[in-house]
């Protein structure tokens, strides 16, 4: 794992490469994805069942759709224990969500005008959900929980299904969410079968949920016919640190990332140089422990770091650029970072807050910005399932009030017509 300490002449090009860790190569699929895209399109369920075929290895069967009776199979056999942490799970997810909504609003103008702006749920939300080996019921209640609070009145969940079989632990989920309409279906292929539908599965009007880089490739290239959540590209940590910091903690938090995923990225980031290189020891003590221990070493050697600066104020200014998904501040003094970080998915503060517990039940959502698009983008939450709309209402004290400025604005862009439509009330 780098070490970059932040006085060196060379930090700046080697940080820079940490900042830009976002340029996955989507050129190299881009082809195969449209492709994909288009056949879906085209040929729709026979064209999905021939990649069900080709990537799940079955054939589609006589239907793609889950049904209620396996959903309630699987939570039946699913122990108490579980059953407890979903539905724990599903209320903090949902009182948090909860407090997202907003309302349709009015505002009352002297002259008699009224402004304001309607906000109405999305009609369909299509949700994707990795899987195939691995089972992610926190992603399903990450995704269907802010579509259910928002009002969305129909939810449609794709899942891709190795050998025709869905986790039951995620189908226990989606009976503990009362989910109507899920599909096996994976990959680009689902993507576009949400975007466009099919006889099978409905066209929806947004579409969230993690994937690899063809499900990222295909949102990217359906969005504007639906809209998306966002670009989700490999999990990513930053912690920031100093000596009040419990070394092993932070080492199993840096790597609770890196065995996500070869690409995954974890940074540590302190003034300290004594915490920094003992954190660095620790890591490569725990490391050859994990299971997952081939991937999680690739990732911290290839995309991980630890960066020594020389005060509190540059180690927040280095954080903000990286712009991080999951962003921890292990010191005393937690709160006091709070105002100064502009750039993160979720921030976490204090000793005792590690990143996993975000990822399954604090209460915020999961699906959050990577790669940097912290700058720009929002976690996943309830906007993501409604749409806004502006309400205006003038009468004609209130048109003539704004009729003279109006008429300027338009007859100085050379649009006769929104003139006169202005000046044939006022007359």
């Amino acid at each position: 794992m780098k070490v970059l300490y932040s006085r060196d002449l060379g930090f700046r090009s080697e940080f820079d490469l940490l900042v830009n860790r976002s340029d996955n190569d989507m050129a190299d699929v881009m082809p195969i994805v449209t492709e994909i895209i288009n056949d879906v399109r085209n040929r729709g369920d026979v064209a999905l069942k021939e990649q069900i075929l080709k990537f799940d290895g079955w054939d589609g069967g006589d239907s793609l759709a889950i049904s209620k009776d396996e959903m309630k199979e699987a939570f039946n056999n699913t122990n108490n224990k579980m059953k407890e942490a979903l539905n724990l799970a599903k209320d903090r997810i949902k009182n948090y969500h909860k407090k997202q909504l907003e309302k349709t609003w009015l505002s009352f103008e002297e002259n008699g005008s009224i402004l304001g702006q309607k906000i109405t749920p999305i009609d369909k939300a299509g949700l994707y959900i990795p899987g195939g080996k691995a089972a992610y019921p926190s992603s399903l209640l990450m995704n269907a929980i802010p579509a259910i609070v928002a009002g969305v009145k129909q939810i449609i969940v794709c899942t891709p299904a190795t050998n025709g079989k869905v986790p039951e632990l995620l189908l226990a989920a989606m009976y503990i969410l009362d989910i109507k309409k899920a599909f096996k279906v994976g990959g680009a292929g689902a993507i576009a079968a949400m975007a466009y539908g099919t006889k099978s599965i409905p066209k929806v009007d947004v579409i969230t949920g993690p994937g690899n880089i063809f499900v990222a490739t295909a949102k990217k290239l359906v969005f504007g016919d639906v809209n998306i959540d966002m670009i989700a590209g490999p999990s990513e940590i930053g912690v920031i640190a100093d000596d009040s910091a419990n070394v092993h903690h932070i080492a199993i938090d840096l790597l609770s990332q890196a065995e996500h995923d070869e690409l995954a990225s974890s940074f540590l980031i302190t003034h300290s140089k004594d915490f920094a290189l003992k954190l660095k020891d620790e890591i490569y003590r725990i490391l050859p422990n994990l299971k997952r221990y081939e991937i999680a070493k690739k990732s911290i050697e290839n995309k991980g770091a630890i960066i020594i600066t020389q005060n509190k104020d540059e180690s927040i200014a280095l954080m903000n650029e990286l712009a991080v998904e999951h962003l921890e501040i292990a010191t005393n003094d937690a709160f006091s970072y709070l105002p100064f970080i502009k750039n993160a998915g979720a921030i976490f503060l204090g000793h005792y807050t590690p990143e996993a517990i975000g990822d399954y039940l604090a209460g915020p959502n999961h699906t959050l910005p990577t790669g940097g698009s912290a700058r720009f983008f929002s976690p996943l939450g309830v906007n993501n399932f409604i749409k806004k709309s502006s309400i205006i209402s003038m009468n004609k004290n209130g048109l003539n009030e704004l009729s003279k400025a109006c008429m300027a604005l338009a007859d100085a862009e050379g649009l006769e017509a929104h003139k006169l439509s202005v000046e044939v009330r006022t007359n």
